[in-house]
C-alpha cells in the first residue's frame, strides 16, 4: 500500500529530507524506501522547507548525476554506505 506525502510521519519526512539532501542518495532509493516518486519529493520539500532553502536545494540537485540513476556511472550501484553492515543500519566499527 503506497503512503501519501501527508500520511508520513515526522521522522519519515526528516528522513526523506536527509536523504534528498544527500548528494550520493539517488531519488530511486527513496522511492524503494518510501514509495514516492522524484516529484513528489519535490512537492513534499517545498512544502517543508523554507523558499529560500528550497531554491537552494533544487539549483544544487537539478542535472546532478548521482540524484539520477539513469545518469549515474555504472560503478555506483548500490543504495547503501560501504562501510553500512549488511545486516543492519549501523556503520560498522573500524
Amino acid at each position: 500500500m503506497k503512503k501519501t506525502p501527508p500520511s508520513f510521519s515526522p521522522q519519515e519526512i526528516d528522513r526523506i529530507i536527509e536523504m534528498a539532501w544527500e548528494d550520493r542518495t539517488p531519488f530511486d532509493a527513496i522511492a524503494f524506501q518510501f514509495g514516492i516518486k522524484e516529484q513528489e519529493v519535490i512537492e513534499l520539500m517545498r512544502s517543508e522547507m523554507k523558499a529560500s532553502s528550497f531554491r537552494m536545494w533544487r539549483k544544487r540537485v537539478q542535472g546532478r548525476s548521482t540524484k539520477h540513476a539513469q545518469r549515474r556511472g555504472d560503478d555506483v550501484n548500490r543504495f547503501k554506505c560501504s562501510r553500512q553492515r549488511s545486516t543492519g543500519n549501523k556503520i560498522s566499527k573500524r
